[in-house]
């Protein structure tokens, strides 16, 4: 039993590791905000089990191992040199290599990718995969470019980032704006400078070349599988139910696969200009052939379906009357306000199949509503457990059917779902899955770094 004094103890302790963190990173809003949310929902953890404090861990594991950022000079096709800068943070590597995505994207900082990476270290741990927390990217923006001009980026970014990557070291994958082309761009440049055939260097291969079946179903499969055990708690399943999803990228489109799959109607969903909204459901065979087969925008839709309407602008897709929002676009995309009228509009679950999509003081509606809310670490884990399945597939010359890959991907939400249910109800949350998802996650971390001594 965890007395007043110890819970009071752990508060202070984590107060005055979050307080110096602020005063040196107060130009890292991103970062800030993951720690925030993540180590506060650690006191109970603090609290029971003091050893962690006299090891300093909380002030060692927001601390990345380290921090690369580099230059990236390239030429487009007017001959022209280009300039962007690269990162890659290598946060933990208490449990295995570092394992995270590689961003292209103009938002991207180094406040953003240490948000990211941060995230990750937890993420990868309740997959029970061995992999630890990383993330990378550039400020490159592939929107506009030629294929010959992400191709000559993609070898200058691997031409940096090949000193400090490696099968046994740091494994890279995808993430916003670094697709299947991306990744063999890059795959092929690291080949070519290593002068071998290393295909565990990087996950999200094409299965040709060593990719995985499933992969780029993964994320969006694994939300909506993590959100069916949630639901499956309240005795409701998909059958029957109103969904929306924001995004029309890879996570959106297989959530909403899935989603009908299980027999709900998905009416909205979007891109960066604005959104779709089909009262008849959305027609998942347009939305591929629009993003996938020809790059285009979502508005393109109502071309084909004029009983759709497109809205200019993204944030009032929150406005449509739905029982599921599952938020698969970006960062902080659902406010306060947004979360406040999803509630007023009859929301029963909220599942974020982005990183962080909804902000500190959405989720707090959502508790205080009763609303069921599946944590992106936990919710959106899929993707990188396939990636670590992929390179299990890479280590061992296997290749696995696409069936194979989705009942081991459902198996491990179902246990991630368990674990943090079960470490929320442990430490006296019970049925808070942002807290019991964060516990499940440090906790492995946490023994790990003690084992190995101060590194």
């Amino acid at each position: 039993m965890v007395t007043v004094n110890q819970q009071q103890i752990a508060i202070e302790y984590i107060d005055s590791v979050y307080n110096e963190l602020q005063e040196s990173h107060a130009h890292e809003p991103e970062f800030l905000q993951a720690v925030k949310e993540i180590i506060y929902s650690l006191t109970p953890v603090f609290a029971q089990r003091p050893e962690y404090m006299k090891a300093s861990l909380l002030e060692r594991i927001v601390e990345p191992e380290r921090v690369v950022k580099f230059r990236v000079s390239w030429e487009d096709d007017t001959g022209k040199v280009q300039v962007n800068r690269g990162y890659r943070v290598q946060y933990s590597s208490a449990i295995g290599p570092y394992k995270g995505g590689l961003r292209f994207h103009p938002s991207v900082n180094e406040s953003i990718i240490k948000f990211l990476g941060f995230e990750q270290i937890f993420k990868n741990s309740l997959t029970g995969q061995p992999i630890g927390g990383a993330k990378g990217g550039s400020d490159f923006d592939p929107k506009g470019k030629s294929d010959s001009e992400i191709m000559r980026f993609c070898q200058a970014f691997m031409t940096e980032l090949h000193k400090y990557i490696g099968p046994h070291e740091d494994v890279p994958a995808g993430d916003i704006g670094v697709g299947a082309r991306e990744i063999g761009f890059l795959f092929g440049q690291y080949n070519r400078i290593k002068a071998a055939y290393l295909p565990g260097v990087i996950t999200g291969k094409l299965p040709r070349f060593g990719g995985s079946l499933g992969r780029k179903e993964a994320t969006g499969y694994g939300t909506v599988y993590f959100v069916q055990e949630m639901l499956q708690e309240i005795n409701e399943t998909f059958e029957g139910q109103t969904v929306v999803v924001s995004g029309s990228g890879n996570v959106s489109t297989y959530a909403m696969e899935k989603a009908q799959q299980l027999g709900a109607k998905v009416v909205a969903c979007s891109d960066s200009n604005g959104y779709i909204y089909d009262p008849t459901g959305i027609k998942l065979d347009t939305v591929k052939e629009i993003k996938e087969g020809r790059g285009g925008r979502i508005k393109e839709y109502v071309d084909v379906h004029p009983e759709a309407t497109f809205t200019e602008g993204c944030e009032n897709i929150w406005t449509i009357p739905c029982d599921i929002a599952l938020p698969c676009a970006t960062q902080n995309e659902i406010s306060e306000d947004a979360a406040k009228l999803l509630v007023a509009n009859g929301v029963k679950a909220v599942g974020e199949g982005a990183n962080m999509p909804n902000t500190l003081e959405a989720i707090n509606v959502y508790f205080s509503n009763n609303v069921l809310f599946a944590p992106a670490k936990a919710a959106n884990a899929g993707g990188v457990a396939v990636s670590a399945l992929e390179m299990a597939q890479n280590s061992m010359r296997l290749f696995w059917t696409f069936e194979e890959v989705d009942e081991k991907l459902h198996e491990i939400m179902k246990n991630i779902y368990r674990n943090s249910r079960e470490a929320a109800k442990e430490f006296g949350h019970e049925n808070n899955l942002l807290i019991g998802a964060n516990i499940a996650g440090f906790l492995k971390v946490a023994d790990a770094m003690i084992a190995q001594g101060v590194i």
